[in-house]
């Protein structure tokens, strides 16, 4: 009978490793080409693998022809392979003569061409890429155990310092006093703009808390900030609502946001033309 052919595409793995499967038991042959080949096809079709589900196929193949010349050689090992043969072999691929002879004359003939095994051989020993390295200490010498001792802390006496209630207090009524002047500039100018009614040029403290009582008077309704034509924001004096409007809900209290930071205020500094309407506090400290 005549030997079948398979016709496989290479750029197919799926057919590729079908074939594999059909030659895998001429893999240990040793008349056989047949593992130089399959592993000259891997290597081609490895360099066109371009999809993690190519990869694995082309790892389940060589890990496949692995297991498949595993098993070829332990089979050889238990009885198939023997010196003899392995020498006959040597001979027939690497001898130098025309045949065997048992004459003392015609040894000559049988001598191998070691140069030649050196060579074909040369690539198994050969030193592969990448880097060596070694895993674990340098050296293997038992280091103690490093004991740690807690610090003993030092008793310590609890501070209970006293309540201060006056400054509270006295910083209460500071803001209400800034509240009562700021809203009696508003009623006698009815309409400030907003820059010249909280800034002061010598103290950014004081701008603050301009900007501070401010704030108030516009949460309890006692003052409003409106927009003009001219993108100007201007402050005016207002009738605070009563006390039964606001637990009715008729009248909602609005707050406002205002962002200000001391290069804000160095900027107002060189920009707000006019003077400023608070006063100047000597009491507070200035910046």
């Amino acid at each position: 009978m005549g030997e079948h052919k398979v016709v496989y595409d290479d750029n197919k793995p799926t057919e590729f490793f079908q074939w594999i499967d059909l030659k895998k038991e001429n893999i240990a042959k040793t008349d056989s080409k047949t593992f130089g080949s399959i592993f000259s096809k891997i290597e081609k079709l490895h360099k066109s693998v371009t999809t993690p589900r190519e990869q694995v196929a082309d790892a389940q193949a060589l890990l496949d022809i692995t297991k498949s010349l595993a098993l070829s050689v332990k089979a050889h090992s238990s009885g198939g392979l023997t010196p003899s043969t392995f020498v006959t072999h040597i001979l027939e691929k690497f001898g130098q003569g025309g045949g065997t002879s048992t004459s003392r004359e015609d040894c000559s003939r049988n001598s191998i061409a070691w140069q030649d095994i050196g060579i074909a051989v040369s690539s198994i020993f050969g030193a592969g890429y990448g880097c060596s390295t070694m895993i674990g200490p340098m050296e293997s010498k038992i280091k103690p155990k490093r004991v740690y001792r807690r610090r003993s802390v030092k008793p310590t006496q609890l501070a209970r310092p006293a309540e201060v209630v006056e400054s509270s207090k006295n910083g209460r009524n500071d803001t209400d006093k800034n509240m009562l002047t700021m809203f009696n500039i508003l009623k006698k100018n009815r309409s400030v703009n907003l820059e010249n009614l909280v800034l002061n040029r010598t103290s950014f403290a004081q701008t603050v808390e301009n900007l501070f009582a401010l704030s108030f008077l516009v949460k309890d309704g006692r003052a409003q900030i409106k927009v003009d034509k001219s993108r100007r924001h201007l402050v005016s004096p207002r009738n605070a609502p009563a006390a039964k409007s606001v637990i009715s809900m008729d009248v909602a209290l609005t707050h406002f946001v205002f962002r200000f930071d001391y290069n804000d205020w160095k900027l107002m500094v060189r920009t707000v033309v006019g003077e400023e309407l608070m006063p100047q506090r000597n009491s507070q400290s200035q910046i």
